[in-house]
């Protein structure tokens, strides 16, 4: 080893000892005669003295890489720095060896500098150095030795499956691969391990697991990247609730070793209707309150246009009455950039006196009681939102996180847990057929085994999915092991049976083989990480992510290929017509 110590390790039990040591300048210090450099490597950070005229010492620059050789001695009394934990001690150097230079850094590795997000992944080398950064990869790191332990303790075997297999709908468009030796034939990239983890369950492995790497060609957000990692899990000859109690062992164990907190189980459960009902989302945070309002039954007779809707619901933010007009404008340029035509509201004057655009639009009657429906306050604002219930639901939802955040009622450093369960099995398309929710491999619950085809629009799904702080952070289901069952739930979505068998005969064709009933989920790795290191987005606790637009700064990709690499991929070749007998 080139060093004889950690400069992080140093304590006041190594004074006296003579110590090599290596790593990068941190900050560089001169005092006169005196230079002072942090030394900072994978384990921390130590102060480093040069009393002499040490030339080298003096031409230093931040992010050097250099060796050091040195005596340990305890810091002078009161300069001890007791925000290091190297800080009651220093290193006197004897010697000095540069290993590498460094040039003008494009950013400040040491401080709180502010620095666009497409710069730190240019330079995601020098970003990693930063302790913010390596601490979450640190952390994300340490969370996957303890996921192994939990999984292990319940009996998964840890199974890789395929990263080239075959394109199949799954709710997002496909990353896809030229195959060479078949000119015009494609590989995709898996959107998620969901057939191949059934398929195991059909195979007899009873448990599997697996740190996966997944690809969907979809929009990015701070929660979203084009490749992803989730923990993707599959048991046999179990309930929901063998899979639930998983998922709890699995999160209990992450937050308590890694965020100290000890999370009371079981979580709570809310219904995929109550949830949206209640808060506007099926991903409802709930570390504060303010609920949503049904008003439909409230203005049942109302003679004000607006809100003679399907569905007409509310949501009240506190003082906000106090709001100036170019505030209350600026609601409405937010709610539009939601896609909605607007929000309207009502302001509560102190004398309990009903104002706004609503105020002025709704009856006598309707004005008198309104306060009281919605439960506000003198001095409070009330959002409304009139449609279809889903869209509107879904807006105030939006508006009560904006109101959480805006007015400070969000407790940031609390946690809240919670499950969303029986969601519907189906949604209407917008040319009026079906679509699966989830996925069209979920069961649906016992009830409505015998009748989803019939009724596609009420149907239920034996589904859950665990949210924290209002991101969901896994979900799954109960699967389908039947292959009537689910050539049915095919033929719901308009899966013609040849379209079927194009796709997933090789499904099908296993459910023939005795499947066992089965079931599992797959939880976000990267929104459990950022949440568990406290992070603004997924991208800061991936070593090497995409920017926002899709795009990796560092490496330039994705880049054009050559005349010649098209032509040996068969990017442009037409498939062979199939052989016949």
């Amino acid at each position: 080893m080139i060093r004889t110590h950690e400069a992080g390790t140093l304590r006041g039990e190594h004074a006296g000892e003579t110590v090599v040591l290596a790593g990068w300048v941190a900050r560089r210090r001169d005092h006169g005669g005196v230079v002072f450099i942090d030394l900072r490597d994978a384990s921390g950070t130590v102060q480093v003295v040069w009393r002499s005229d040490d030339e080298a010492a003096h031409d230093l620059r931040a992010e050097y890489c250099v060796k050091v050789t040195g005596l340990v001695r305890s810091r002078p009394p009161g300069n001890e720095n007791p925000e290091l934990p190297t800080g009651a001690i220093e290193v006197v150097a004897e010697a000095l060896e540069v290993l590498s230079q460094a040039d003008p850094l494009p950013f400040p590795v040491e401080g709180t500098a502010e620095v666009s997000e497409d710069v730190r992944i240019k330079y995601r080398y020098l970003d990693i150095r930063r302790e913010e950064m390596s601490r979450a990869l640190r952390i994300r790191s340490k969370a996957s030795y303890l996921l192994s332990d939990v999984m292990r303790d319940h009996g998964f075997v840890n199974v890789e499956t395929p990263y080239l297999t075959r394109s199949t709908p799954e709710g997002a468009r496909d990353f896809v691969v030229p195959v060479r030796l078949r000119p015009g034939n494609w590989y995709a990239l898996p959107q998620s391990p969901q057939l191949f983890k059934q398929l195991l369950m059909v195979g007899g492995l009873e448990r599997y697991y697996q740190l996966a790497r997944c690809f969907r060609d979809e929009d990015s957000r701070k929660d979203r990247q084009p490749e992803f990692t989730q923990i993707d899990l599959e048991m046999s000859f179990v309930t929901r609730e063998d899979v639930i109690a998983v998922g709890e062992a699995i999160v209990s164990t992450l937050w308590r070793e890694l965020a100290g907190y000890e999370i009371p189980m079981p979580l709570p459960r809310m219904t995929y209707a109550d949830a949206l009902a209640r808060y506007g989302s099926d991903k409802p945070d709930l570390r504060f309150g303010l609920e949503l309002t049904d008003l439909t039954g409230y203005f049942a007779g109302t003679a004000f246009r607006v809100f003679q809707a399907p569905y007409v619901g509310a949501v009240v933010m506190p003082g906000g009455a106090s709001q100036s007009r170019r505030e209350l404008d600026g609601w409405q340029d937010w709610a539009k950039a939601r896609g909605a035509r607007g929000l309207a509201y009502a302001l509560i004057g102190a004398d309990g006196e009903i104002s706004g655009p609503v105020g002025k639009n709704i009856s006598d009657s309707e004005r008198s009681g309104l306060a009281a429906a919605v439960n506000a306050e003198p001095g409070d604002c009330v959002f409304f939102a009139a449609g279809a219930a889903h869209a509107s639901q879904e807006l105030l939802g939006a508006a009560r996180l904006e109101i959480g955040h805006r007015g400070g009622l969000i407790d940031e450093s609390a946690w809240s847990f919670l499950w969303v369960v029986d969601a519907p099995m189906f949604e209407e398309t917008d040319n009026g057929g079906w679509t699966a929710v989830h996925h069209p491999f979920t069961s649906p619950l016992p009830e409505w085994a015998d009748k989803f085809e019939a009724e596609p629009g009420g149907a239920i799904a034996d589904a859950y999915d665990m949210v924290c702080n209002g991101f969901e952070i896994g979900g799954g289901s109960i699967r389908i092991h039947q292959q009537a069952m689910q050539q049915a739930v095919f033929d719901v979505i308009g899966l013609t049976q040849q379209e079927a068998r194009s796709q997933f005969g090789f499904l099908l064709d296993a459910f023939k083989y005795g499947p066992p009933p089965h079931g599992g989920m797959a939880f976000g790795w990267d929104r459990v990480i950022m949440l568990l290191a406290g992070a603004e987005s997924i991208r800061d606790v991936i070593a090497f992510p995409k920017a926002a637009s899709g795009a990796d700064p560092l490496t330039g990709a994705p880049t054009p290929i050559t005349a010649a690499q098209r032509k040996e991929a068969g990017v442009d070749a037409t498939p062979a017509p199939p052989k016949t007998a």
